[in-house]
């Protein structure tokens, strides 16, 4: 929709900017397409941070087509401004910038396990492989028959008396 069809579309609102001003809103407006009047809020922000007349000379020095994304930066700074008055956006880039050194920390820790954990299944594989092609290991030479009870001889609950009857022997 074009800033004219916009005005005919708005005849009895003011925009955000005139509303808040307590200014006549004429078709002419040059805050009435960056500031609707369902988003006030976006214009207190910046009137507060910036003032009226800085908005509308800043929107003046800028080219028609860059307006919007100028008016989107304005609004963004105003907000981070009001958020964090001492560093603004500033301090806002800087936590992300912090944010993103913490998790690129992190995620090589991770790497470095995953890493860790291939190599640990490689030689399990490898193990598993060497005993399957008839390799011994030497632990496995060593069970314990006694050790192994019969299931059907298995203590029931309440019954808590170990009885050599219930060991089997290989």
């Amino acid at each position: 929709m074009g800033f004219h069809a916009e005005a005919k579309a708005r005849i009895h609102q003011p925009c955000a900017a005139c509303r808040m001003l307590r200014r006549r809103c004429d078709s002419k407006c040059l805050l009435a397409p960056y500031f609707p009047t369902d988003e006030i809020e976006k214009f207190v922000g910046v009137h507060r941070v910036f003032g009226a007349s800085n908005v509308i000379k800043m929107i003046q020095m800028v080219e028609e087509t860059k307006r919007e994304d100028a008016v989107k930066s304005m609004v963004y700074e105003a907000t981070a401004r009001l958020r964090d008055p001492v560093y603004g956006s500033a301090g806002a880039i800087y936590q992300l910038q912090k944010m993103i050194q913490e998790l690129k920390a992190q995620l090589e820790s991770i790497n470095t396990r995953v890493s860790e954990l291939r190599e640990q299944k490689d030689q399990l594989l490898s193990i598993s492989n060497n005993n399957a092609q008839g390799h011994l290991d030497p632990l496995s030479l060593e069970f314990d028959c006694s050790m192994v009870l019969d299931p059907f001889e298995f203590p029931v609950e309440g019954d808590w008396v170990y009885s050599i009857d219930n060991v089997n022997t290989c």
